[in-house]
């Protein structure tokens, strides 16, 4: 009884809804205005990009499209602002925006380095999956192994760290102001724990939030605006982060005003020819952080 008939033809096998009948399968659940997809699998010339940057709830749709040619554009390509304000009928300060918001999700990291000559470059590193890795190789390029180091060879200096973005800076700097500015940063780690500072970072971002707190804010307003509405996704670089905020979120001055005291001068918007950030500065040609970093450091007799 238990032996099959092998004379019987096999069944058809049933067509999965929803495959090879979108449209059917888009009245049946009640949407027959909703998106049907006319899918073809692609063979060449495509790049896979992941829902978590489609569909991101915080990116804008201006991001979103930017970070996806990013992803597209092989190794070596420039992706700079003037050159996308070239390709793309944005302008230079929409795109620096865009841009901003990658990198404060995580999914672009902008790396400064000294070329031979001295010169100070601005490399992009484009993440498909922020978190998992900062930079992934290339499939095709399989990674060397680490060259063995001679006896006799000087031992190498370890790696720099990567300089954090410049934050406001307050019109009048007081050791009291500096300690409360050091204190909300400090109080950040505990409403969230991806917020904890080491104390050079500290040390960084504190004359950012003196800033803040000379508007009239208070420390617990300050805490509030900087560690609200986070990512899901995991803080890479938390200072970093912490920097954006600082500049792109810096409240306005109080209304009032002594009246011994000009009004501030407001520079224009421009985006520096080093690190490509939008600031407003004195310089036409460089922020203050490029500015700091192209003086000449004095030396003693």
């Amino acid at each position: 009884m238990d032996t099959q008939n092998t004379s019987v033809h096999p069944h058809a096998q049933s067509r999965i809804d929803g495959k090879n009948h979108p449209r059917r399968r888009a009245h049946a659940k009640g949407h027959p205005g909703g998106v049907i997809h006319d899918n073809t699998r692609h063979t060449a010339r495509f790049t896979v990009i992941g829902n978590h940057l489609t569909q991101h709830p915080d990116l804008s749709l201006l991001a979103i499209g930017l970070a996806c040619h990013i992803q597209s554009l092989p190794t070596g390509t420039p992706v700079d602002i003037k050159t996308l304000a070239a390709r793309f009928p944005e302008g230079p300060t929409r795109i620096a925006a865009a841009l901003n918001e990658l990198e404060a999700h995580g999914y672009l990291h902008r790396i400064r380095e000294r070329t031979p000559t001295g010169r100070l470059v601005t490399r992009t590193v484009s993440c498909n999956q922020p978190g998992r890795r900062d930079a992934a190789p290339e499939a095709s390029e399989k990674p060397k192994p680490p060259a063995r180091r001679a006896a006799t060879a000087p031992q190498q200096e370890p790696p720099r760290r990567r300089a954090l973005p410049a934050v406001p800076k307050p019109a009048y700097t007081s050791p009291d102001l500096l300690r409360a500015a050091t204190d909300v940063l400090a109080g950040l780690r505990r409403e969230d724990p991806r917020l904890l500072l080491s104390a050079t970072d500290a040390e960084h971002l504190a004359p950012g939030v003196a800033a803040w707190l000379e508007r009239d804010l208070t420390p617990t307003a300050v805490r509030k605006a900087l560690a609200g509405d986070l990512p899901l996704e995991p803080l890479i670089r938390p200072a970093a982060f912490l920097a954006h905020r600082l500049t792109a979120k810096l409240p306005p001055l109080p209304p009032y005003r002594a009246p011994e005291q000009p009004p501030p001068v407001r520079h224009p918007l421009r985006n520096c020819d080093t690190c490509d950030h939008a600031y407003r500065g004195p310089d036409p040609h460089h922020c203050q952080g490029c500015l700091a970093l192209r003086r000449p450091t004095p030396t003693t007799p």
